[in-house]
């Protein structure tokens, strides 16, 4: 009678008792050696020279005393949890472990739930996530979400927060880690920092090509304002002559027409649907002045580049690299004579409205045994100047390359003084440098 295969009681064989003076008979007796020897075979041998050959049925056992422990730590093991689940118990205390990480691509809204824990969600498209209510999720509910497509709000339940806010907006491009403490939720922080304090903001590429008098083309590049993260994949080409039309060759102006004479400032725009970029021309430096009239379903992330119109009501051609602009063709002689008292001047190959660094050329032709001075600079305190001091014998025209900022208008000062005999003073623009815009290749 070998072991019982439920209880694992072994029970000898009948007729194996016996008495003083009986007679042993041979048949249950061989029997019952047979049985022990079998059992002996199929028990596990303790020094691990042979291996289980069926499957090992351990007790259920608590987190306080596995059914599999270790016989110098008995409260460290495997036991069975409630539901047919597994436990790991430590020094009697309960160890949680990760479930599988799950990745799924998203298109839409979503609502995340207890099961999404360690799950990877990756949106294709704008979208919003709700958060089911952090005491249903639990404490240690964690969860990744990636805006690869379009930005994700994440919504918590009802008045529950996330980082301490009602919401939170991954930009396009990012993606976030968010931990449930049962009560609230929080994130590891990159993002929320960058929303809440608007710390990093730049300029890659973007610079501007003349196409026609009414034409300008935008490079391609990537625009990071705010938090808000626009890429220019392609280059776009947009007309002066239009109001604001999403797309290539598309209008360009926030309202109203093409003026002469006018600065014009490019601010990068982006859709709030679908988080494409596109480009807006405005007489507003400020993006957040910026008219939206024509503007619906998009948003002004900031101002990236400058251009400047004619009296003849043409664009102004410059070639741009980085942030410095190169005018193109005869230059434009802003201002000439013998000679000027200490004046504002704002001159018309400059934009109006910023501060930059104007490249200028100084012009000073003296006659013979003559002396004189141009200076040019930022205002009465500033320090910011550039000059050009002639003194000769026989007559001589010299010319300077300087550099010096406007004020925050773009205006300048200049002043020209002829000390002895007779000369002309004059002053050209050669370009200008929009230091203001934060262009990571150039600024």
């Amino acid at each position: 009678m070998p072991r019982n295969p439920s209880t694992g009681v072994y029970s000898k064989s009948a007729g194996t008792t016996p008495s003083i003076g009986q007679v042993i008979d041979p048949a249950p007796w061989n029997a019952l050696t047979t049985d022990l020897g079998n059992e002996i075979t199929n028990s596990l041998p303790r020094d691990g020279s042979a291996p289980m050959i069926a499957p090992l049925k351990a007790a259920g056992g608590t987190v306080s005393g596995p059914g599999l422990g270790f016989a110098s730590t008995p409260q460290t093991g495997l036991y069975l949890r409630g539901g047919g689940l597994l436990g790991f118990a430590q020094n009697g205390v309960d160890i949680t472990f990760d479930p599988s990480l799950v990745y799924a691509a998203k298109a839409g809204d979503y609502t995340a739930l207890a099961s999404d824990n360690n799950a990877v969600h990756r949106f294709t498209a704008a979208a919003i996530v709700t958060l089911t209510a952090a005491a249903t999720l639990g404490a240690n509910w964690h969860y990744c979400v990636i805006a690869d497509g379009g930005d994700v709000t994440i919504d918590p339940n009802g008045a529950e927060t996330i980082n301490g806010a009602a919401s939170l907006v991954v930009p396009n491009g990012y993606s976030t880690f968010i931990v449930c403490s049962g009560t609230a939720f929080f994130t590891d922080k990159p993002i929320a920092k960058i929303q809440a304090k608007s710390e990093i903001n730049n300029v890659v590429g973007c610079e501007t090509v003349y196409v026609s008098s009414t034409s300008i083309q935008i490079k391609t590049g990537n625009v990071f304002f705010n938090a808000k993260n626009v890429v220019y994949a392609s280059a776009l080409t947009k007309s002066l002559s239009g109001t604001f039309t999403a797309g290539n060759n598309g209008g360009f102006l926030d309202t109203g027409v093409m003026q002469a004479s006018k600065t014009y400032f490019v601010h990068s725009v982006r859709n709030l649907t679908t988080g494409a970029g596109d480009w807006v021309a405005s007489l507003q430096s400020s993006s957040a002045l910026v008219s939206t009239t024509n503007l619906t379903g998009w948003e002004v992330v900031g101002r990236v580049n400058v251009m400047l119109t004619t009296s003849g009501n043409v664009i102004r051609q410059y070639v741009q690299e980085g942030n410095e602009y190169r005018i193109v063709g005869t230059l434009v002689t802003e201002v000439s004579g013998a000679g000027w008292a200490p004046a504002d001047f704002q001159f018309i190959c400059l934009p109006v409205g910023i501060s930059t660094e104007a490249n200028l050329n100084l012009v000073n032709g003296q006659a013979g045994n003559s002396s004189g001075a141009l200076v040019v600079y930022t205002d009465s305190v500033s320090q910011f100047s550039t000059q050009l001091s002639v003194n000769v014998v026989s007559a001589h025209e010299s010319r300077i390359a300087g550099k010096v900022r406007t004020r925050s208008t773009g205006i300048l000062k200049s002043q020209a003084t002829e000390t002895v005999g007779s000369g002309t003073f004059s002053i050209q623009v050669l370009g200008f440098n929009d230091y203001t815009v934060p262009r990571m290749n150039g600024a």
